[in-house]
């Protein structure tokens, strides 16, 4: 069925003789409330008494328009034209170039009222009747002159205040508060009944039938113009619309806001005032013309006349969407709301737009269809319903508002028959309910919205959003989600749930069946270290304890990272933590270490734990490869901690093969002879005899290095394995040794050729200090020249010292006689130089 914006009914059909009938014709209407007037062909003015409506439909029992009275005005000429004036109950009526006034209800003449004779047109200023003021104004255009006259009506009077000149006869008229707009035969022209003064508009080519003005209402006008165009001109002159192209042959035309009705002979067109579109056409055989009432039009033949009443608006828009006509239901929408405010606007805005969102939607129109749902406050669950399977996310005293069961039937075909589409609105309801979320059509009905979310992610396989949601807070319902998330074998999203929701328990169970094969969700690659992430961040110490032999089982390096990666201000007793690590060494190693070296610990018991425990794993890792990493971190900490027992290390060692490690403790105490004795002859490592002494030596003076060589050396004298580690020791450290004491402790039996190559580098690093010092000498006994120089030329300068002269420094007298004098001149006391 097409859309309508009137419905049309039969009001009244004119039974007369066959042979009166050209004689008894309608000629013009007026109305006021249930009261409508006829004015004939045959001098008669017919009152009307017609039914009660609502919404266009006769009340009960009074379905027929009832006759009044009438009243025969003479013998010939028809009533030209009639006017109601309820404010004084006078019906005012134009015949015979006259105007006489009549009660409205008796349709008696008023005697008071005199007849106006020589009147071709009049009208009555609506705006004034609207006000309830004691009197109305009148206007009038003249038979014999070219002017217009101003009356004012009252109950028993009326009279001429003011008489408007023009320069050709009006055709037409329309009045509308103190602003006249007049057509005459070629143009229209606009005057002020206050001022008297015109303007002229346009002119037309129209004949006298086509001319039309009609007032619109707040001051301005409906004019035929050039071309068969509308034209709406306001009282000031100026067109605040675009024109209507309507058709030519243009009888009337009525204003029922937001429409304009055009009546040509067969048909009556309804054309809005918001897009100028043409939105109904009404076929009326030999129409005559029309009357404007509140809320439509009267259309009359020589016989009937039809009530054309406007349809409810919310009736109208809500047919424009269902003919998926969805920007004129909008545009009408808010064009109504401007001059014509419902009580229900917002309310109504929001369903209308709702409805025009589904009207994209199941065009797959989303981007449109989400703004719409969004702006018109859709309850997503309206949304949710339409989705198999997604039923099952609602709380089952949901209610729809809105019929769309027929639609929503679509989606369950469409998920069997054609799943690309599909797959394409479920990508809407995603993008839909993420925009709704947080804002508070989302937030009525969060529950809904997460767990439809969650099933929707499960069935697109969106592992990364789906992850999200249930990572994030959210409020899923748990025993719901949980079901979906295990059907689909969605465990790790199963924990992150369970986690989000509080239970930490549930979740870290839920993802250590998950590392130990139990479940199969291959959606996180590193589950494990999943786990140890999570509880190095839990404050729930039970969970940690519950789940830490676990977790050192599978992996000590990253398992240990529990207790290593917690957040310095949540840090659990590290004697508990060592306790439990008892029995996992690579653990222990690793937690004693971020002790000491990230947490800065001082105490001797982590120390001595930390440096047992690597002589542990070094003896046990022998024969590993890894070997000189652990031993490396060992002799490390020898040298540089200051915090453990020397005693109770070298008792754990000292059985051992760490020969190495047993030199470093010896040399702790003060015993270099005795460690290098062990390096030389237990480890038999000789590079590490000359590497022990350099570090021992650091931080300390050149002398204390040449003596732990001059030790070393005589231990290699010693013996006659080692005289050429000896030599080596000697030609590699000529600056080192001292030349005379290395000398006394040679044998007698070396050569001076053996030993040239150290005799040699020794003298010339002798040579090279001395020269050394020479030039350091030189350089001081310039730098003190220097100043004999600038003290020279000082001490000839006189200075003048006047009373009240101050010192640069402290800005006192100088009052005694030694001061000094700067570089640049200034004086000052010999206190004050700061030497």
């Amino acid at each position: 069925m097409a859309f309508r914006a009137f419905t049309q009914t039969k009001v009244y059909e004119k039974q007369v003789a066959p042979k009166e009938k050209d004689k008894s014709s309608i000629q013009c209407l007026e109305c006021y409330d249930r009261n409508l007037y006829i004015g004939t062909k045959d001098a008669t003015v017919q009152h009307l008494i017609i039914p009660s409506t609502t919404n266009g439909d006769p009340s009960p029992g009074q379905s027929k328009t009832r006759e009044g009275r009438a009243r025969k005005l003479g013998s010939s000429n028809p009533v030209s034209q009639l006017r109601a004036v309820p404010l004084f109950n006078h019906l005012l009526v134009l015949w015979d170039r006259s105007i006489i006034a009549l009660n409205m209800f008796s349709l008696e003449p008023v005697l008071a009222l005199k007849k106006i004779q020589h009147v071709t047109l009049f009208d009555v200023c609506d705006s004034l009747l609207e006000s309830q003021t004691a009197c109305v104004e009148m206007v009038t255009s003249s038979s014999r002159r070219r002017i217009i006259r101003i009356h004012v009506v009252g109950v028993d009077r009326w009279e001429v205040v003011k008489e408007v000149t023009l320069l050709q006869d009006p055709v037409a008229l329309a009045v509308d508060g103190a602003s006249l707009c007049i057509a005459t035969s070629d143009r229209y022209l606009l005057c002020d009944i206050q001022t008297g003064s015109s303007e002229d508009l346009f002119p037309h080519s129209h004949s006298r039938q086509g001319v039309i003005v009609t007032s619109v209402g707040q001051g301005e006008f409906l004019l035929n113009g050039p071309e068969s165009l509308g034209m709406f001109v306001m009282k000031t002159g100026i067109c605040q619309r675009p024109p209507l192209q309507w058709p030519q042959e243009v009888l009337a035309a009525g204003v029922c806001f937001p429409y304009i009705l055009t009546l040509q002979p067969q048909v009556l067109s309804v054309y809005s005032m918001v897009d100028q579109q043409c939105k109904q056409t009404v076929s009326l055989s030999g129409a005559k013309g029309l009357l404007s009432i509140s809320d439509g039009v009267l259309v009359f033949t020589e016989r009937d006349i039809f009530s054309l009443r406007l349809v409810p608006f919310e009736e109208q828009i809500q047919a424009l969407v269902r003919h998926e006509r969805v920007e004129e239901a909008l545009l009408l929408l808010d064009g109504v709301q401007g001059r014509r405010p419902l009580h229900s606007y917002k309310e109504l805005q929001k369903a209308i737009t709702c409805l025009a969102g589904f009207v994209h939607f199941y065009q797959q129109g989303f981007s449109e269809a989400r703004d719409l749902f969004i702006k018109g406050e859709l309850d997503p669950r309206e949304i949710i319903r339409l989705y198999p399977d997604m039923q099952f996310s609602l709380i089952e005293d949901f209610q729809s508002q809105l019929d769309q069961v027929n639609k929503g039937r679509d989606l369950q075909v469409l998920c069997q028959e054609d799943r690309n589409s599909f797959h394409h609105y479920l990508g809407f309801l995603g993008d839909f309910l993420i925009a709704v979320r947080e804002m508070e059509q989302g937030l009525k009905c969060i529950k809904e919205v997460d767990c439809a979310l969650l099933r929707l992610y499960v069935e697109l396989g969106d592992t990364e959003n789906l992850q999200q949601l249930v990572t994030l807070p959210n409020e899923c319902r748990l025993e719901h989600c949980a079901s979906v998330l295990e059907q689909h074998n969605r465990f790790f999203a199963l924990g992150s749930l369970y986690q989000s929701h509080g239970n930490q328990t549930d979740a870290i169970k839920t993802w250590v069946k998950i590392a130990d094969g139990v479940h199969k969700d291959l959606s996180c690659s590193d589950v494990y270290g999943h786990i140890v992430w999570t509880l190095s961040q839990l404050q729930d110490r039970d969970a940690v304890w519950k789940f830490a032999d676990w977790t050192l089982q599978k992996n000590q390096e990253i398992g240990v990272q529990i207790f290593s990666r917690r957040p310095p201000d949540d840090q659990i007793e590290p004697q508990d933590v060592l306790a439990l690590l008892e029995k996992y060494p690579l653990a222990l190693i690793l937690y004693l270490e971020l002790l000491i070296y990230d947490l800065n610990s001082e105490e001797e018991r982590h120390h001595n734990r930390l440096a047992l425990a690597y002589v542990t794993q070094t003896l046990q890792e022998e024969e590993e490869t890894d070997l000189r990493k652990t031993r490396g971190k060992l002799q490390e900490q020898l040298w540089e901690s200051r915090f453990y027992d020397i005693s109770t290390v070298y008792e754990r060692i000292k059985s051992t093969s760490l020969h190495i490690e047993k030199a470093i403790l010896l040399s702790k105490t003060g015993e270099h002879s005795q460690a290098l004795q062990v390096l030389v002859y237990e480890e038999r490592d000789l590079q590490a005899a000359e590497a022990f002494c350099c570090r021992a030596a650091q931080d300390q003076d050149s002398q204390f290095r040449q003596t732990l060589l001059l030790n070393l050396l005589q231990i290699y004298l010693s013996s006659e394995d080692l005289t050429s580690a000896a030599v080596d020791l000697l030609n590699n450290n000529p600056r080192v040794f001292a030349a005379e004491k290395v000398i006394q402790l040679l044998p007698e039996s070396w050569s001076v050729q053996l030993v040239s190559q150290f005799l040699v580098g020794s003298l010339r690093e002798t040579l090279h200090q001395r020269q050394m010092a020479r030039l350091q000498k030189a350089l001081s006994q310039a730098e003190l020249m220097r100043h004999k120089v600038i003290w020279m030329p000082a001490s000839k300068t006189k200075f003048r010292l006047d009373k009240g002269q101050k010192c640069k420094v402290c800005q006192r007298d100088l009052a005694e006689p030694q001061f000094l004098c700067n570089l640049h001149g200034e004086l000052m006391h010999t206190s004050c130089t700061g030497f």
